[in-house]
C-alpha cells in the first residue's frame, strides 16, 4: 500500500504545540484562538480518534498527547490535510503535562484509550493510569466534565476503575464491552479496531466529574 506524503514541517507547525520550559498552565483561549469547550486525548497513537472527532465536533478544540515524536507528526500530517484548526498535538508525558500544564477546571473531557499496561512488575511504575493520574484527570475536568477509558486488557481496566472508585466527584455514566466486528464504522481509535478484528473485546467506561 502506498504511503501518504508527507507535508513539509512547516505546513505542520501551527499544528504542533510546543511545552514551555518551565512548563506553565496554558490559556486555552490562547491556544486555539477561541473560547470553545477543549477535549484532551492522551495517548493519540495515530490520531483516528482526534480526527474522526474533530470533523465530527467543529466547535469543540482537541488537544492531543503522544510521548513519541513520530505519532505526532504522522497525525499533524492526517490533521494538517485536512486543515482541522480545532486540533492541536503535543509530544509530552501526558501525566506530567496534566499536571503541569492544564488548568483546574479547564477542559470538557479527558479521553484514555488503550495505554500500554506494562505487563511486567518492575514496569508498573510507567503506567499512565496510577492513582495521581486519576487525581489529575479530576481536578482539570470542568463540573460535568466526562472522564473517557477504553482497554482490550481487561486486568487494566478493573485496575482503571478501581482507581477511579477512590475518586468521589467521578461518577459513572455509561460501561460497555464491545466485540461485534460488525461495528466497524463505530471503532474510535486504530488500537480498536484492531483488537476487536482480532477477538479481543474492548471495555469502555465512562464517568461524570459532579458539580
Amino acid at each position: 500500500m502506498r504511503r501518504a506524503a508527507r507535508l513539509p514541517l512547516e505546513a505542520l507547525a501551527p499544528y504542533l504545540l510546543e511545552v514551555s520550559d518551565p512548563p506553565a498552565p496554558l490559556n486555552w483561549s490562547t491556544v486555539f484562538d477561541n473560547g470553545n469547550p477543549v477535549e484532551i486525548e492522551v495517548g493519540f497513537g495515530k490520531g483516528l480518534f482526534l480526527l474522526t472527532s474533530a470533523l465530527a465536533n467543529p466547535q469543540t478544540n482537541f488537544l492531543g498527547l503522544e510521548i513519541e515524536r513520530k505519532y505526532q507528526l504522522f497525525t499533524a500530517n492526517r490533521i494538517a490535510k485536512r486543515q482541522l484548526r480545532n486540533v492541536r498535538l503535543v509530544k509530552a508525558d501526558g501525566r506530567l503535562f496534566l499536571r503541569d500544564c492544564v488548568p483546574s477546571d479547564s477542559v470538557q473531557a479527558v479521553h484514555v484509550y488503550f495505554p500500554d499496561p506494562w505487563w511486567k512488575k518492575r514496569h508498573h511504575k510507567r503506567r499512565l493510569f496510577t492513582a495521581e493520574f486519576a487525581d489529575q484527570c479530576v481536578r482539570v475536568l470542568s463540573p460535568n466534565g466526562c472522564l473517557h477509558i477504553a482497554t482490550d486488557v481487561e486486568e487494566y481496566f478493573h485496575i482503571m476503575t478501581e482507581l477511579i472508585q477512590g475518586q468521589p466527584l467521578l461518577q459513572p455514566v455509561t460501561f460497555a464491552n464491545v466485540s461485534d466486528p460488525a461495528n466497524a464504522a463505530e471503532f474510535q481509535t486504530n488500537f480498536e479496531r484492531k483488537s476487536i478484528l482480532q477477538g479481543r473485546p474492548v471495555n469502555r467506561a465512562v464517568y461524570r466529574k459532579s458539580v
